[in-house]
């Protein structure tokens, strides 16, 4: 395995101090560095979620974070509490519980649309729930895309990531903690029916081999790589920016955790019609 985890995630925002407003006060990520037009959280220690101030409409992204099972409940009433914009089913309810698991989605000032997810099945003991949001790690960022099949392929070709189940409008391609969701820009993020628009992000993939980077520094075409800085390969692709990273995240947690995907080569969780409608 080389892929470990979503390392960090950068997106857009209007406002600086919007962004900090949800993040900071009402969800309690630490903030780790700010500008005039920048600031970064940690919401857990091994990932950053980053914000950019932008003068542009944003798009908004839709991102995951794994939460304890046994302390689900307790992180819904603090969502609650803090009233935050609570994304409701078509029932008017907040939770949805399916196979193993329950989530909850919210929205922050940008329309960014965030999800807190549990599964009955994650061992509890393995990573510590940081924070008052208990995130144990950044799980899902969507990438909606007009080709979905050879982004997945190029995922799983240039990045050894996996898939158990694919289509040909939505997949989970996963490489260690980190469950990229392959979706079609044709269809919409559940529960509230928005738009999947490809949003203005770079993501950060943690990976547990400097050899690796160098091996998909190789295969790119010359224009797909941005820059190289640090031990950290920048690159286009499909119109997403990447950066692959070594950090000292263990490899061997996505097995312990344990995620069926790295220890039997399947994927875990919901069907296509339980991410999107």
């Amino acid at each position: 395995m080389v892929i470990t985890h979503f390392a960090d995630l950068e997106l857009l925002t209007v406002s600086i101090e919007g962004v900090k407003q949800c993040y900071l006060d009402q969800l309690g990520f630490p903030v780790v560095d700010q500008s005039e037009d920048f600031i970064r959280f940690r919401p857990a220690p091994h990932v950053t979620l980053t914000f950019r101030e932008s003068h542009e409409p944003v798009s908004p992204a839709h991102f995951a974070f794994e939460v304890p099972y046994s302390q689900f409940d307790a992180v819904v009433r603090a969502v609650r509490s803090r009233k935050l914009l609570l994304a409701r089913w078509p029932d008017g309810s907040d939770v949805n519980a399916f196979d193993g698991g329950k989530n909850i989605y919210f929205r922050d000032g940008d329309g960014h649309l965030l999800e807190w997810i549990c599964h009955s099945y994650i061992r509890e003991d393995v990573i510590a729930p940081h924070g008052a949001s208990k995130v144990l790690y950044m799980r899902e960022v969507g990438f909606p895309i007009g080709d979905v099949n050879g982004f997945r392929e190029w995922l799983k070709s240039a990045l050894g990531m996996k898939t158990k189940e694919e289509s040909d409008t939505f997949n989970f391609v996963v490489g260690g903690t980190a469950h990229a969701i392959a979706a079609s820009t044709g269809r919409r993020w559940i529960p509230i029916g928005m738009h999947a628009l490809p949003p203005n992000m770079t993501v950060t993939f943690g990976v547990s081999e400097a050899s690796f980077i160098e091996r998909v520094r190789a295969s790119l075409q010359a224009h797909e790589v941005v820059a190289e800085s640090d031990g950290e390969l920048h690159l286009m692709k499909y119109g997403y920016r990447f950066r692959l990273r070594c950090t000292s995240f263990d490899p061997g947690i996505p097995a312990r955790l344990p995620l069926p995907i790295s220890i039997e080569g399947k994927e875990e969780g919901r069907s296509d019609d339980q991410e999107l409608v």
